[in-house]
């Protein structure tokens, strides 16, 4: 058997998998087990931030692996110390927690409000506020927060008393706020449901409506947080501060490490016993944090972002113009959606097959996440193979 055939033997079917076995990668590129060459325009679900191969990271890594892989959340180490410093200087925030995934920053952040209302209010009834078309994880408590019942259906019964809102609709949440009513949890992009920006506007009123009614925002930027849209966090880009925000993919850009990040006033609810993780910010994972912020500082890369994202926004502006199946296109910075009048999955499964790997978001959205040190020679290449691809359609 080859491996994708021991592939389909051997793993639980949890993913519509591609039938192509990726071997080794090298700046923005990928190649198969065939050799063929392939343009990342996806970047590990928006994780490899420095495409693959980057010195300065790959150096880093294999430094740290000489010293310490792994050591008991029970002592500090040099290096965890640091890049929580550096996560805890760049938020603005207070403390951080490291864990080992989105989903699980998302439980930590969901623990920590719940706790606050907790030591507020004296019981254990509160409520959180979601949005319709979110994503926040798989997790049993992130997937209740996921404002979509087809990825919730089979795994009841789930937690009570969370309650979904429209996206950019601030009359919507209002709606729902009672004196139960602990946090509100809100991606600035909605990456899997379609890559749906909130406007300023909504994301400001929301800041607004929890200051007035002593709520947690808090702020899913497990995707688009770390650089993608340009701002280190896109919450920057919107003029907000969360009282709680949640990182994962880009913050290890290619390691896996998640994590929640909280103001004064929520980090303090947080008492050893009330959460924790056995891998969570071992020596490894921040080592790659550490330098993630280092490099993103050092090599411009929030410059490259915003330079080539404008870019190629006039190139997704042209394909709309060229293409009748073609609506338009919404996003910040590298992370864009092209929003077709039909469904996306041919379409994406076509650019695959011609050497360009994006994905879907919803169901007619083609999403791109390329690495955020992308040039536009690449955005060129891409965009040459979706005229190929959409004029077959």
């Amino acid at each position: 058997m080859n491996y994708y055939e021991q592939g389909e033997k051997y793993f639980l079917h949890a993913y519509g998998r591609q039938k192509i076995v990726l071997d080794h990668g090298q700046g923005v590129e990928l190649y198969d087990t065939d050799g063929k060459r392939y343009l990342d325009f996806y970047s590990g679900i928006g994780v490899n931030s420095f495409g693959y191969g980057y010195p300065k990271y790959t150096q880093a890594l294999h430094a740290q692996i000489d010293k310490l892989m792994h050591v008991s959340n029970y002592f500090y180490t040099p290096i965890a110390t640091e890049a929580a410093k550096k996560v805890v200087e760049a938020t603005k925030l207070s403390q951080v927690f490291f864990a080992n995934s989105g989903a699980e920053a998302i439980e930590g952040a969901l623990k920590l409000a719940r706790k606050a209302y907790f030591m507020k209010h004296g019981k254990a009834d509160s409520e959180i506020i979601s949005f319709h078309s979110s994503f926040h994880g798989r997790t049993t408590g992130a997937v209740k927060l996921t404002g979509n019942a087809h990825y919730q259906e089979a795994f009841g019964p789930l937690m009570n008393d969370v309650k979904y809102a429209t996206l950019n609709d601030l009359t919507s949440v209002k709606a729902l706020l009672t004196d139960k009513t602990a946090a509100i949890i809100v991606e600035p992009i909605q990456g899997e449901g379609g890559v749906n920006p909130c406007t300023k506007e909504f994301l400001q009123g929301l800041r607004v409506l929890c200051d007035e009614h002593d709520l947690c925002l808090i702020l899913d930027e497990v995707q688009c947080g770390m650089g993608r849209t340009g701002y280190l966090f896109t919450y920057e880009y919107y003029d907000v501060k969360p009282d709680i925000v949640c990182l994962a993919k880009g913050l290890g850009s290619g390691v896996p490490v998640g994590a929640f990040v909280a103001n004064e006033k929520y980090a303090q609810a947080m008492e050893p016993g009330d959460h924790g993780s056995t891998y969570g910010g071992n020596p490894f994972v921040c080592a790659a944090v550490s330098t993630v912020f280092d490099i993103i500082a050092e090599d411009h890369i929030l410059e490259n972002v915003k330079e080539v994202s404008a870019y190629l926004e006039k190139q997704l502006d042209a394909l709309t113009n060229e293409f009748d199946c073609v609506e338009g296109h919404r996003g910040l910075g590298f992370m864009q959606g092209l929003v077709l009048n039909k469904p996306a999955g041919a379409v994406v499964n076509e650019m695959i097959a011609h050497g360009v790997i994006v994905i879907t978001a919803g169901t007619n959205v083609v999403r791109m996440l390329p690495p955020l040190i992308t040039t536009k020679e690449n955005v060129d290449e891409a965009m040459r193979v979706f005229r190929d691809v959409l004029s077959m359609q």
